[in-house]
């Protein structure tokens, strides 16, 4: 039986092989397996969205409703906070709600592995999103790409205050948007841990008392884990919605 003597340990990576090539490590990891299982869900999800029309059903069956649900979430968000402008951006929005509930939701399966726990994931597909949208910016609007930085109507002196400081919010933009995934779903497992040990402690406690006590805790861990399963799908949530304020923001500048 695993034992994990720190709440941390569940976010090690753990190679499954060793693979080296011309002092490159390719070895095959926990995270790895994860990411693909997350990938392969996502295509189950295209596929289908690809087949709706061969197989869709006037009242949806519980896939079908799923698949439509998220859709319909994407959908709305981009209309929202983007207008129909946004509407290109649609398959980038959507693979990237898609990807991080996935991941999210992956995280909660007792040992499997949760990605968006580690920052050099969630950071990676935040700065993928800070480089297209800036990239989006400068191919809509060019040089004037530089008054995201200065709000109209400001004077001289009130410009010189608020360029430096516009300028570093802006840089920090994917530091921000990287850490808010990543530390709250670090939080959230490390607590289930730590509460699930602490359950288990009483458990082997052997008492009569400390049998009846270790139902407290895992009352509690029961709520934790709905409590969890909510964050999963509204760190998604929060990511994407950000993505589509930032996208607004790269189009229409002010």
């Amino acid at each position: 039986m695993l034992f994990l003597y720190s709440p941390l340990e569940q976010f090690s990576i753990l190679p499954l092989n060793n693979i080296s090539l011309l002092g490159f490590d390719f070895s095959i990891t926990n995270s790895v397996v994860i990411s693909a299982f997350g990938l392969l869900c996502f295509f189950f999800v295209l596929c289908s969205l690809s087949s709706a029309n061969e197989s869709f059903h006037v009242v949806p069956n519980r896939i079908q409703f799923v698949i439509e649900l998220i859709y319909s979430t994407v959908y709305s968000l981009i209309n929202d906070n983007v207008g129909p402008a946004g509407k290109s951006f649609f398959p980038y929005v959507f693979t990237l709600f898609t990807f991080i509930l996935i991941a999210n939701i992956i995280g909660l399966v007792p040992y499997s592995f949760t990605i968006t726990s580690h920052l050099i994931v969630t950071f990676a597909l935040a700065l993928m999103t800070f480089i297209g949208i800036n990239i989006v910016c400068f191919r809509e609007h060019g040089i004037n790409f530089l008054s995201l930085f200065l709000p109209p109507g400001s004077s001289t002196l009130l410009a010189l205050m608020l360029v430096p400081i516009e300028l570093v919010s802006y840089i920090f933009r994917p530091i921000s948007l990287s850490v808010r995934l990543f530390a709250n779903m670090m939080a959230g497992h490390t607590l289930l841990k730590v509460i699930a040990g602490f359950s288990w402690a009483m458990v082997l406690a052997g008492s009569s008392l400390a049998l009846f006590a270790h139902t407290i805790p895992l009352s509690i861990l029961i709520v934790l884990m709905l409590l969890e399963l909510g964050v999963a799908m509204i760190q998604a949530y929060v990511f994407t919605i950000l993505t589509c304020i930032y996208i607004n923001d790269a189009i229409h500048l002010h």
